[in-house]
């Protein structure tokens, strides 16, 4: 005996709300991340020079650091 499945004939294609709902979290996601990261700049930038000095950064390499872009040069030397 064969058994057929209802759903052989169908397409499976994706719902508008899916991908709505998928860019939205990203936003949020890059939101939250955003808010994070200049949380961070505004705390560095509290801290004195030689407390930055301690962590191995200069006042000028505050936002680099946070951002990322620090590591990268960093890399470069090590």
């Amino acid at each position: 005996m064969t058994t057929i499945s209802q759903t052989a004939g169908r397409t499976l294609r994706p719902t508008s709300s899916s991908g709505f709902f998928s860019a939205l979290a990203l936003r949020v996601t890059a939101l939250f991340d955003r808010l994070e990261r200049r949380s961070a700049v505004r705390t560095l930038n509290e801290l004195d020079d030689r407390a930055l000095r301690d962590i191995g950064i200069t006042r000028s390499q505050i936002e680099d650091a946070v951002y990322g872009q620090f590591k990268a040069e960093l890399s470069r030397y090590l």
